[in-house]
């Protein structure tokens, strides 16, 4: 996604128009319009004034996408308690229909005997909690797809 297209979506998301940051920034609304059209590019200097209008970082900005900041922001709003009533693997079934069907034809003891050992492993070796260890090792497994999928 372009910068222009990044600050038109941080822009919408806080509810503001152009001419809005561009009062508060002290340019032209045209110049707004430039910005997010890609005609232009605003300096570091109003840059770092949009990240704070829209409430991001530098970075964020520049990497702005408003369906990962959206899934952001419903992880952070949702509670321990709400996230322990949710069957996930029922929801990301819909999308990934071999988690409603895998139970029927893999081992599923086996591998779970294995994922316990790590898991223990990591406790014992590093000292981590039960849910440390598990977030831990579910991070090395999205690392080794990441990889395995760059092949």
């Amino acid at each position: 996604m372009s910068l222009g297209k990044n600050l038109f979506n941080a822009r919408k998301k806080r509810g503001l128009s152009q001419e809005e940051v561009a009062q508060k920034l002290g340019v032209s609304r045209q110049t707004i319009s430039k910005w997010e059209l890609d005609e232009t590019l605003p300096d570091i200097c109003q840059s770092k004034k949009l990240a704070n209008l829209y409430g991001l970082s530098l970075d964020e900005l520049i990497e702005f996408d408003i369906d990962v900041k959206e899934i952001q922001e419903v992880i952070d709003r949702t509670s321990d308690a709400v996230s322990e009533k949710i069957d996930w693997t029922k929801a990301w079934s819909k999308k990934y229909p071999i988690l409603a069907t895998y139970q029927n034809e893999v081992e599923v003891q086996r591998y779970a005997t294995e994922l316990e050992r790590l898991l223990k492993d990591l406790e014992k070796e590093y000292g981590y909690d039960e849910l440390n260890a598990f977030l831990v090792l579910k991070d090395i497994l999205a690392c080794v797809w990441k990889s395995y999928m760059s092949f």
